[in-house]
């Protein structure tokens, strides 16, 4: 089967000598009739890059392996959108990522700039924690991928210690993190890698399709994100203002209210945004004011933010 080899490397505790050699044995697997899961025509879709493990300092050579676009050289910093996987500790699986290549997002920024991309890896992660979590944590997403300059927040890190070089190393460009188990690695393995591809283009064989199905099915009803006061006041502590959408009578006042009563002493202001309100009402622009001349008004700029 197409994730055997994969499956077995992904889940190997700790680096060896050969974990290089078998990723690259496993990705080879992907592909093709034969067993593969997608057709032979998406290998050329992405390079496999699985370099052997170069020092061994706290600050260098953390090891991966990664799918990443074919525009990118064959060794160095790579950029775009990729699947990168990096051992753990002794104890410890692999992590598997979504990452931003570290020379930015071309050639994949077209698709690392569309929210889309970030909310189907959000649901993916909501999915696995909600299926698989067992009341903790086993996935998470960032929730803008291009914004690089964002490190891995300090309360996700602390809790996988086992992968802490990596996150000192990468932590600014993975945007989307899953801790395998025996009982979730097959699925959320398919999910990520099932995207990643239909990302570039290529869909799984018809042999796979009917489960490729159930399994996004399953995914996407994690596609709009829980807004729960506690994910909204997070939102507010790292950009400020916050956006809640959804039908009349949800409770997005009330909870504007609440967390500006409870968490902001009543400071906030809150917009409703609707057919008529427009630039002017939320950020500025001229707005008119009576004046003595014969026009009888004039028009000066107006702040709202």
């Amino acid at each position: 089967m197409w994730s055997d080899k994969l499956l077995a490397a992904v889940m190997q505790k700790g680096y060896s000598a050969d974990w290089p050699k078998r990723m690259r044995e496993g990705f080879d697997e992907l592909y093709g009739s034969s067993g593969g899961r997608y057709p032979a025509s998406a290998k050329s879709l992405v390079e496999v890059r699985a370099p052997e493990r170069q020092g061994s300092t706290e600050d260098i050579g953390v090891p991966f392996a990664a799918l990443i676009h074919p525009s990118n050289p064959k060794s160095g910093p790579y950029g775009g959108m990729s699947i990168a996987i990096f051992p753990g500790d002794d104890e410890s699986p692999c992590l598997l990522s979504f990452v931003v290549g570290t020379n930015g997002l071309a050639p994949d920024e077209a698709i690392l700039g569309r929210p889309g991309h970030a909310r189907k890896v959000e649901a993916i992660c909501a999915w696995v924690n909600r299926k698989y979590g067992k009341k903790t944590l086993r996935a998470w997403a960032k929730q803008e991928p291009s914004r690089i300059d964002q490190p891995i927040p300090d309360n996700i890190v602390v809790q996988f210690p086992a992968y802490s070089r990596t996150f000192r190393r990468y932590g600014n460009v993975v945007y989307g993190i899953f801790i395998p188990t025996r009982d979730s690695a097959v699925e959320a393995l398919t999910a990520f890698l099932d995207l990643m591809f239909e990302e570039r283009g290529a869909l799984p064989l018809a042999t796979f399709r009917e489960e490729a199905e159930r399994i996004k099915q399953e995914w996407f009803e994690c596609l709009l994100p829980e807004a729960s006061e506690k994910n909204v006041l997070e939102l507010l502590r790292t950009r400020r203002y916050v956006i809640l959408q959804g039908p009349p009578g949800t409770g997005k006042t009330r909870m504007a209210h609440e967390l500006m009563r409870n968490h902001y002493d009543g400071r906030g202001r809150t917009i409703q945004f609707h057919a008529n309100t427009t630039y002017e009402d939320f950020v500025g622009g001229l707005a008119p004011l009576e004046g003595k001349g014969d026009l009888g008004f004039r028009f000066s700029l107006r702040r709202v933010i």
